[in-house]
């Protein structure tokens, strides 16, 4: 994922790539001069320019190579404290100890789809400008336009309510299927058009366009951003050594369910226990949280930059307890249709 300067799914247009949560996402950190911090999401490197600041040495990763290339003027400036990977976070561990950098102080994870994508129409992530309905950030494999035209209007159904959290998911998987018999989709303002027509205009002062839920779900289906998730949360587990911060900040309740859950789990030190149900045993937490619950931008940053607003960030230190297993299932992830399942 390409994040570190973010949006949210609403899209206003002219927002500027603005860190969301830089100061509370700084002091969860902690960063200090020689650590090693991982910025899983590096985007337009707006955390990892301020990490940089603090003296860290930073590992930035994107899976988005249009992000990698930008960011080499950073890096050069970092006087060798930055090391940019193109990959995907979700293996940010293997990537650490390739660089000899395992284990790491901290990882920072900006979940979401950057300010830099949404705002170049060629890459097809918006509904606000006409461009090929792509949505790939790594720029291969299924399109969403393969998917909107060759997935089963059930399957596209399910995943449009579940992935977009869209209440109108039957009748928007339905006009796509009955318009697709005569002309396959291959542009987001079509089938932007073809959305609103169903969900209908936005009435005065709602905030969020007809389109937005449905492009989300696509994106995030394309992607696979919410297994991703799950497997980065995983791989910093591994990462961190004990007293490593693990930060994340999430921008949607699908993906901040799967943080939260992540995090009680990992936090917990016993289950169960009442006169009808024993305690049982758990394993050794590998996390203590740090703060009670998410954080929330503060109604200041919101007023500067809107696209904070359904910001939340979440923190934890490790433990010195073994990494375990992951269940994404447990920890709230949908499942829908591979993607691997659609198109050429």
């Amino acid at each position: 994922m390409a994040r570190g300067d973010h949006h949210v799914v609403s899209e206003e247009g002219g927002a500027p790539h603005v860190p969301v949560l830089l100061d509370e996402v700084l002091e969860a950190v902690g960063a200090t001069a020689g650590e090693t911090v991982i910025d899983g999401t590096f985007g337009a490197g707006g955390y990892t320019r301020a990490l940089l600041a603090t003296g860290a040495d930073v590992i930035g990763i994107d899976r988005d190579p249009t992000a990698i290339e930008a960011g080499q003027g950073l890096v050069d400036e970092s006087g060798g404290r930055l090391r940019l990977v193109h990959g995907r976070f979700s293996g940010l561990d293997v990537h650490a100890g390739d660089l000899g950098r395992a284990p790491a102080d901290a990882v920072v994870l900006d979940l979401g789809v950057s300010s830099m994508q949404l705002d170049q129409a060629e890459r097809g992530f918006s509904f606000r400008f006409d461009g090929p309905l792509d949505m790939r950030m790594e720029r291969e494999g299924a399109t969403a336009a393969d998917v909107v035209n060759t997935m089963p209007q059930r399957d596209l159904t399910r995943l449009i309510g579940l992935l977009g959290e869209e209440k109108r998911a039957s009748a928007v998987s339905r006009a796509i299927a009955e318009r697709r018999k005569s002309e396959p989709f291959s542009r987001t303002a079509d089938l932007a058009a073809v959305i609103e027509k169903v969900v209908g205009r936005p009435s005065k002062g709602k905030q969020i366009h007809p389109a937005t839920r449905t492009f989300q779900a696509l994106r995030i289906h394309v992607n696979r951003e919410l297994d991703e998730v799950v497997e980065a949360l995983a791989a910093a587990e591994r990462v961190l050594k004990p007293g490593g911060r693990l930060v994340v900040v999430t921008f949607h309740s699908l993906e901040d369910r799967i943080v939260k859950r992540f995090f009680a789990d990992r936090s917990r030190t016993r289950a169960g226990g009442s006169r009808h149900m024993p305690e049982v045993d758990v394993p050794p937490a590998t996390f203590e949280l740090v703060g009670r619950g998410a954080r929330d931008p503060s109604d200041e940053e919101i007023a500067r930059n809107p696209r904070a607003r359904s910001a939340k960030l979440r923190a934890g230190r490790r433990t010195d307890a073994p990494a375990r297993d992951i269940d994404g299932e447990a920890l709230g992830l949908p499942r829908v249709a591979a993607v691997e399942q659609v198109g050429g």
